[in-house]
Formats: C-alpha cells, sequence, structure tokens
C-alpha cells in the first residue's frame, strides 16, 4: 500500500503588510502613523488566496487572477442585473454602463487568448473562488487542471503587463 501525502495544514491568517488607510503626507515620519502596517489576511477568503499562500502560483499569477476576478465582478458576474434607469445615489463617478461595458471586453480578451476551457478554468477558480477538488474529483484531471490555470495565468500576466519582460503574448 502506498502512504497518501497531506499537506502541512495553513494558518487560516498570514501576516501582511499593508498601506495604513489613516496615513497623511503632513504625518511622514512619525512613529504614531506609520505609512506601511502590518494585518492579517485570511487565505481562505478564495481558492487564489490559499494556492499563493501554498506557493503554488507566483506574484504575477495572482495579480492576473485579482485582475481577472474584478473584471468578472464589474462585468456583472454572479449578480444579478442593476437597474439602470433609477437614479444614482451611491456617489460613484464613473458611469456603471460604461464600466460593465469595460470589463466585459477585457473578459473577451482573455477568452480569446486561452479557449474557452482555460476561461471556463479561471472562471470557476479566479472569480467563482472554486477549489480544484470542488471542481474534479480525478486526481490526474486535478493536475492537469492546475498545470494549464498557471500557464493561462501567465498569459494572462503577460497580456496585462503584470509579468516580467521574459515572456510576452499579443492580444
Amino acid at each position: 500500500m502506498s502512504k497518501v501525502k497531506k499537506h502541512k495544514p495553513v494558518s487560516p491568517l498570514v501576516r501582511v503588510e499593508v498601506e495604513n488607510p489613516d496615513w497623511r503626507p503632513a504625518r511622514d515620519g512619525e512613529k504614531a502613523f506609520p505609512r506601511v502596517i502590518a494585518a492579517d489576511k485570511n487565505i481562505r477568503e478564495s481558492a487564489v488566496e490559499t494556492l499563493f499562500a501554498r506557493g503554488f502560483l507566483a506574484r504575477s499569477q495572482k495579480e492576473a487572477a485579482d485582475r481577472f476576478r474584478a473584471c468578472w465582478e464589474k462585468a456583472g458576474g454572479a449578480v444579478p442585473s442593476l437597474d439602470y434607469a433609477m437614479d444614482r445615489v451611491d456617489g460613484g463617478r464613473s458611469d456603471p454602463i460604461a464600466t460593465r461595458l469595460i470589463a466585459a471586453n477585457e473578459l473577451t480578451r482573455c477568452r480569446a487568448l486561452v479557449g474557452q476551457r482555460g476561461y471556463q478554468v479561471l472562471q470557476l477558480v479566479c472569480a467563482e473562488g472554486r477549489a480544484l477538488a470542488e471542481i474534479t474529483p480525478h486526481k490526474r484531471e486535478r493536475l492537469t487542471m492546475a498545470d494549464n490555470l498557471r500557464a493561462d495565468l501567465d498569459d494572462l500576466a503577460a497580456m496585462w503587463g503584470l509579468q516580467t519582460a521574459r515572456r510576452r503574448v499579443d492580444g
């Protein structure tokens, strides 16, 4: 019998440094108001965060996944449609319809670059936050899907200019 290799348990909270929201240029240099502070981040917030925390994704791949998710959410994602005929009261400065169209165009570029199958995996993992084990129970398919996911995220990172100049993708 072969032993099943299990992942080490990963703490759901990771300490990260973020910009201090209370920092002001007038207070630069004061010890009580540093520009960068430590904060706890829940890595189980999404599948991408978990994969990044385990070292499965590179920083550029994570940034591409986050940008894909942002575009998916702006384009509508799983949110029901809004009634744009109603008065806008949120104080937003941008036109919500234009923002939605720009995001939809970005997603169209993504689909053209990675193909239908790659786009479907990106949508399930990056946008909806599903784990690879939820998508398929077969280990062989999961490994192949994981390799394809990394390659697709590399392509998106190169398309958006998030990756180093080693690899370029026209799109």
